[in-house]
């Protein structure tokens, strides 16, 4: 034995392949960028002289492109800490929750214009001088565009995790930090990747107010995409509109390409089910990183970070307790805390109701019910439609991966459509395989396979999946019921069209109507409707 060594080959390090410097090469490229773009954001920058307009030159839509890309993802990435940090407050907090979920429906029925009307102003004064304020308010109004439908999605698998995996985490004494990582996140993974696809594909929709921000009768243009569109119609050109919307398309189909399908496959990892899927999503970007050994050198340096993180957020406590706890008696500290929270709100709408009358009187909330009613019939309408329309198109092509594959970038495209065609999608491929075995062992065909097993699966996701495309369309009402283009400028009677005039002119008391009335119209209807579907898909058709 003490003769034996081991052969060359043993000792031999593992070099670079070819895969290694494809991955090293993209990577260097993305900091190279990254790099370049950094100035332009700190670019100097006064309120009364900044452009109305970007040039129209399409020289400039790779730069556009880049900048606008970089605002998507930095949204993205503020959303995704948004929702980790809301969700899991709202799922774990018994008394936060009354608050958290009604008002993250409030903040979602509010538009894009009612937060950058107000938050222009305060981003601008933040950095005065500097395009950096209008580059934070552009982000900001892309975020409130992302957050919530990522925020409910996350929820959601919070409050419905297994009761197994609960107990595992106790057994096991994580701490609420470990919990959070090795349990919580994990299972809410799937949804979360699969929403906040959804959500990135929706807020190009809303890149074009974004970036070309009117407000107090003065407009500012940064250069991107969606204010390369907003020039454009401004001047009435449709060969630049033609050729801003090829470059979308193209930038919408590379980032599926090179982001989300790998993610989405990657996250296929955290599925469980008894029976193994027949055909899991595939991603070339994702084998090109799996054989690369450049990902584990990246991510070596963060490990004793993590490490690190456990050791001090141990004395936070266990997640010793179990989640579905019986209602214990708090009578009296419930009666303190909704108590305040009471006190707030009343106090917070007292102060609103007395700045309307001051300025424009109350009598201005019943032309603006008029108005949310016109957008009401229409958002009730279109989601009718779209739900006889393209949710039978969304599970067929949930229910065939091949087929899914290739109409992923497709649905990023038309993500402009009410996200009801999206959840059915998405649910109709998160099925576990073992239903879907059993579905056709026991011969369900035609109706009885829609009424028995394809409808009661995607119940969920479909409530889910009206609650934020109900949502998303009182918010585009913002873009949809004006319209302009070059001299024209047309108007159609609705809610959306009465906040975007108040925007534009800075009257402030009519933006300020405009978004209560929208949030009691969304508010309403979510109460009414969509959370008694919303406990039922979780009472009956829960999976």
């Amino acid at each position: 034995m003490f003769g034996v060594f081991p052969s060359r080959g043993v000792w031999r390090r593992p070099g670079l392949h070819a895969v290694d410097l494809l991955v090293f090469a993209a990577l260097l490229a993305l900091l190279f960028g990254l790099l370049r773009l950094a100035p332009a954001l700190n670019a100097p920058f006064l309120p009364k002289t900044a452009p109305s307009l970007v040039s129209t030159n399409p020289a400039n839509l790779p730069y556009y492109a880049a900048r606008s890309l970089l605002r998507m993802f930095v949204a993205l990435g503020i959303s995704i800490l948004f929702t980790f940090v809301y969700a899991t407050a709202a799922a774990r907090l018994r008394r936060a929750e009354k608050v958290l979920i009604p008002l993250l429906d409030i903040l979602q029925s509010v538009p894009v214009l009612g937060f950058l009307t107000v938050t222009v102003t305060a981003f601008i004064n933040l950095f005065p001088g500097s395009e950096l304020g209008l580059e934070f308010a552009a982000v900001f109004a892309i975020f409130t565009s992302m957050a919530w439908n990522m925020t409910f999605a996350f929820y959601h698998s919070l409050i419905s995790q297994p009761r197994d995996m609960d107990e595992a985490a106790r057994i096991m004494r994580l701490t609420k930090w470990e919990r959070f990582w090795k349990v919580d996140v994990p299972s809410g993974m799937i949804p979360l990747v699969w929403n906040g696809m959804m959500s990135f594909g929706g807020a190009w929709f809303f890149l074009a107010a974004s970036e070309s921000i009117s407000v107090l009768n003065h407009t500012y243009a940064l250069p991107g995409v969606g204010s390369y569109v907003a020039a454009a119609i401004e001047q009435s050109s449709l060969s630049h509109v033609g050729i801003a919307i090829v470059v979308m398309v193209i930038l919408v189909i590379a980032v599926n390409f090179m982001f989300w399908r790998p993610l989405v496959a990657w996250a296929e990892r955290f599925r469980t089910e008894e029976s193994a899927s027949a055909e899991r999503p595939r991603s070339v970007v994702l084998d090109l990183l799996r054989r690369s050994v450049v990902p584990d050198l990246v991510s070596r340096p963060a490990r004793p970070v993590g490490r690190f993180l456990d050791r001090i957020t141990r004395p936070f406590g266990l997640a010793e307790h179990p989640l579905q706890r019986p209602m214990l008696r708090t009578r009296t500290g419930d009666v303190f805390f909704f108590g305040a929270v009471s006190v707030v709100v009343v106090f917070g709408a007292w102060k609103a109701l007395e700045y309307v009358h001051v300025h424009v009187g109350l009598g201005a909330f019943g032309p603006a019910f008029v108005d949310g009613a016109a957008t009401f019939v229409r958002v009730v309408i279109l989601l009718i439609v779209a739900s006889v329309i393209w949710v039978p198109i969304g599970v067929w092509i949930g229910m065939n991966p091949r087929v899914s594959r290739l109409a992923q970038p497709v649905v990023q495209v038309l993500a402009s459509f009410p996200a009801n065609f999206l959840f059915p999608f998405a649910a109709a491929s998160a099925i576990p395989s073992d239903l879907r075995e059993a579905m056709r062992l026991m011969g369900l065909h035609g109706r009885l396979r829609w009424i028995k097993f394809i409808l009661p699966a995607i119940f969920p996701a479909y409530v889910t999946g009206g609650i934020t495309a109900a949502g998303g369309a009182w918010n585009a009402s913002i873009v949809a019921e004006v319209v302009t283009y070059g001299h024209h400028h047309l108007v159609a009677t609705g809610l959306g069209a009465y906040i975007a005039e108040a925007a534009r002119v800075g009257n402030f008391p009519q933006v300020l109507i405009g978004v209560s009335v929208m949030s009691v119209y969304v508010v309403g209807l979510n109460r009414l409707v969509w959370r008694r579907l919303y406990r039922l898909a979780e009472t009956r058709y829960s999976m």
